[in-house]
């Protein structure tokens, strides 16, 4: 076929499909779901004190003992409220480049006060990518609010395995918490 026929082959797909698109019915709108106004503040865990140095050892310490048992070698950081670091484990043999994968991600959980799965399933579905703008976000599941009391007193953050085996590793040492 000559570069011209290919040209009207086209041409000719675009008012057939343009056409079809015509006759179709009109649908319903959608409604945008960022449009809805829930009643309360979604992720209002008010902040409390930080979290001790003893308490993140032991939150630490739980997250490691999960994390052997499935023979995952990870990094494991614990935050404060503030989410500034009080505590970094590196498991032998955990990736060098998970590092400030793991603080960053307890970082995340503990400024905005959730998991950062919450921002992984924002983009991956819902499409919700103006997240990829907010500074000082990572999208990927592995950080957990540390909660004492009611109040948020940190975040752990594990990084060098999937998305969702860091999770799972988190999850151990919140739960080291209650």
């Amino acid at each position: 076929m000559k570069p011209i026929s290919n040209w009207f082959a086209g041409a000719s797909l675009l008012l057939t499909l343009s056409a079809a698109a015509a006759d179709a019915p009109a649908s319903t709108p959608v409604p945008y779901p960022l449009d809805n106004i829930p009643e309360n503040l979604p992720f209002n865990l008010p902040y409390g004190p930080p979290i001790s140095l003893d308490t993140a050892e032991t939150v630490v310490s739980a997250a490691m003992v999960e994390a052997k048992r499935h023979n995952w070698p990870l990094n494991i950081a614990v935050v404060d409220s503030g989410a500034q670091l009080v505590l970094f484990k590196r498991m032998d043999g955990a990736m060098l480049g998970s590092i400030a994968v793991a603080e960053h991600k307890a970082r995340t959980s503990a400024k905005f006060r959730r998991e950062t799965r919450v921002f992984e399933e924002a983009i991956q579905r819902n499409g919700y990518n103006y997240v990829l703008t907010l500074d000082d976000v990572i999208a990927s599941r592995g950080g957990i609010p540390l909660v004492a009391g009611g109040k948020l007193v940190g975040a752990i953050g594990c990084s060098g395995g999937t998305s969702s085996q860091d999770e799972v590793v988190c999850k151990a040492g919140a739960a080291a918490l209650k």
